[in-house]
């Protein structure tokens, strides 16, 4: 195995907030086993490191292909987000270029009088949302709500939906949606 393997674990021990003590304990291996592992001194089997690995939900495969140094940015600033949306609807992607996210979260601007469109949205997932400011009409399978600033949603996307601001103000709403759909 690499002399990378110390540094791995000692950087996934840390991410998952666990002292060496408290891996070796949940892991059933001794104390200095770990301390020798994150030293770079001992090379582990390939059954010791599993059972090291069986502390935390991620598998071998996980271990030796998870960056935890460079996993990207954690912090996105507002002149970074890139607006994917179209006309007078604004959603702005957090973490655009992530590989592999597992969601999508976005902030999202309806000015005065636009929706979604005549045809209603479906997609795989689930979608939630709070409304920030303004207020949104939210048609969810024939049924029609108005929330207001405080006011949240979720629901299965595969419900035809559709998103109208019927006020006069532009309303902001911040989204989730899993799986990612953009």
């Amino acid at each position: 195995m690499s002399l990378e393997v110390g540094k791995q674990l000692r950087a996934v021990r840390t991410a998952f907030g666990l002292s060496q003590r408290e891996l070796a304990k949940r892991a059933g291996v001794t104390n200095g086993m770990v301390s020798l592992i994150e030293q770079d001194r001992v090379s582990p089997s390939v059954g010791s490191l599993q059972k090291i690995l069986s502390a935390f939900p991620m598998t071998m495969a996980e271990f030796f292909t998870r960056d935890m140094q460079g996993r990207g940015n954690v912090v996105f600033r507002a002149d970074e987000l890139p607006d994917v949306g179209a006309g007078d609807i604004q959603y702005k992607l957090v973490a655009a270029a992530r590989h592999e996210r597992k969601m999508s979260i976005l902030w999202e601007a309806y000015k005065p009088g636009t929706d979604t469109g005549d045809d209603l949205l479906t997609h795989s997932g689930e979608e939630g949302g709070v409304v920030i400011e303004g207020e949104i009409e939210l048609t969810v399978a024939g049924e029609t709500h108005l929330l207001g600033p405080g006011d949240a949603y979720y629901f299965d996307s595969r419900l035809p939906h559709r998103f109208r601001n019927t006020g006069k103000v532009i309303a902001r709403i911040v989204s989730a949606n899993s799986p990612p759909t953009i």
